[in-house]
């Protein structure tokens, strides 16, 4: 399906806050957002939702030390006990930084690998980029023309005034 979008490029990134502000505030549809390095309090001007990823590290390394503690129990106190100097079978000292190790493992794989699938990336996507500007010096924001009520001269007019270098329409078949 083909889809109309306004690219709008800045130089600098208070010009895009402001911009973002603007278009939330005249409830235009935000595509994305692209910028060559990070930018405080762009997600928050987005209105985007706190990332759930903490949750999934947390969870995959409880997981992986829980398990790890579990395993080492079961395999020296249960599956196959032995009498090493008389020490006991379960000592939970000896096991912790085995446990510790494997929970790092985990979150950190796992969180990887619930960063790939959230954002869709797979082994041979091709990147669809709004400019090459994007990777040097320019912040570029992508505002999706869903409605026959937006008007694109208006909304050009509006972000040269807030500091825009360049405003464009394009259209395309290719989803962000």
């Amino acid at each position: 399906m083909n889809e109309r979008q306004l690219l709008v490029t800045f130089d600098h990134a208070d010009d895009l806050l402001s911009a973002v502000e603007t278009a939330r505030r005249e409830r235009w549809s935000i595509v994305d957002v692209f910028t060559p390095y990070a930018v405080h309090g762009l997600d928050r001007a987005m209105g985007l939702r706190p990332s759930r990823l903490t949750w999934v590290c947390f969870i995959c390394g409880a997981i992986g030390g829980l398990g790890m503690l579990w395993f080492q129990h079961w395999v020296a106190a249960i599956a196959w006990p032995i009498n090493v100097g008389g020490k006991p079978w379960n000592s939970l000292p000896a096991d912790v930084p085995v446990a510790f190790e494997m929970m790092i493992l985990l979150a950190a794989f796992g969180s990887v690998f619930a960063l790939l699938a959230v954002s869709r990336l797979y082994p041979g996507k091709k990147a669809v980029m709004p400019s090459g500007e994007i990777t040097d010096d320019r912040f570029v924001m992508v505002i999706r023309q869903d409605n026959a009520a937006f008007d694109a001269d208006a909304a050009r007019d509006l972000f040269e005034q807030a500091g825009a270098v360049d405003v464009r329409e394009r259209v395309t078949d290719e989803e962000l």
